[in-house]
């Protein structure tokens, strides 16, 4: 069993990796603004409302723990989201410094993953305008930020093209991992479920297979 804080915990992504961990046993006291947000009820579980891009705040609430989970997103509706990324982002990475935790698992994005070689995702012109300032400023925390940074043993782990919602209970538990390409299934489709998106981050907190580096999984 980990003892992890896990911020953003009541939206997409981070609901799925709360079920997720929850159910396989894991202790994880979930860092929300929006505490209602939070509909699961587990002895396992602690609903902390605060804001985790303060560093001293996320330093004492992350103290003592195994890892720190950050599906943090600003809000995709937020005319800031690209600024509150890259100027919270690290007050986060900070936090989990001082708080003197070694494992940091980041739900990252796939805009810097390689389609082809030498072109990335959002280099391709493909992707809707309204994601563009959310899928920049976190492709740009990660390839200038993250990747300098030595002090704690992070994963930026980037789902595949399409992260998408197969319905209550379709979690199939199977995924194919790659590093800094895009994987693709025999169809030319790059997909996983959100379900099957939080198994694998889970999977990476239990047996920690990755370290200082970007990681991606689909079916």
């Amino acid at each position: 069993m980990k003892n992890v804080v896990l911020i953003g915990a009541s939206g997409f992504v981070g609901s799925a990796i709360l079920n997720e961990a929850l159910n396989r046993g894991h202790k994880v006291t979930a860092v929300v603004l929006n505490p209602e947000k939070i509909t699961v009820s587990n002895t396992n579980l602690t609903v902390i409302m605060a804001d985790a891009t303060d560093p001293e705040i996320l330093a004492g609430l992350a103290a003592g723990k195994d890892a720190v989970i950050s599906a943090y997103n600003p809000g995709w509706g937020n005319p800031r989201q690209y600024e509150e990324t890259l100027e919270n982002y690290p007050k986060i990475v900070e936090g989990v410094k001082r708080a003197g935790v070694k494992r940091l698992l980041i739900v990252g994005g796939a805009g810097t993953l390689f389609v082809k070689p030498g072109v990335r995702l959002i280099d391709t012109g493909t992707l809707p305008e309204a994601w563009l300032p959310g899928v920049k400023s976190l492709g740009e925390f990660y390839l200038d930020t993250l990747t300098q940074e030595k002090d704690i043993d992070w994963v930026f782990f980037s789902p595949a093209g399409n992260l998408g919602n197969m319905g209550p209970g379709l979690r199939t538990g199977k995924y194919r991992l790659g590093k800094d390409e895009m994987l693709f299934d025999e169809k030319g489709e790059s997909f996983i479920s959100v379900e099957d998106y939080a198994v694998a981050m889970i999977d990476e907190l239990e047996q920690e297979n990755h370290h200082q580096e970007r990681f991606t999984a689909a079916y």
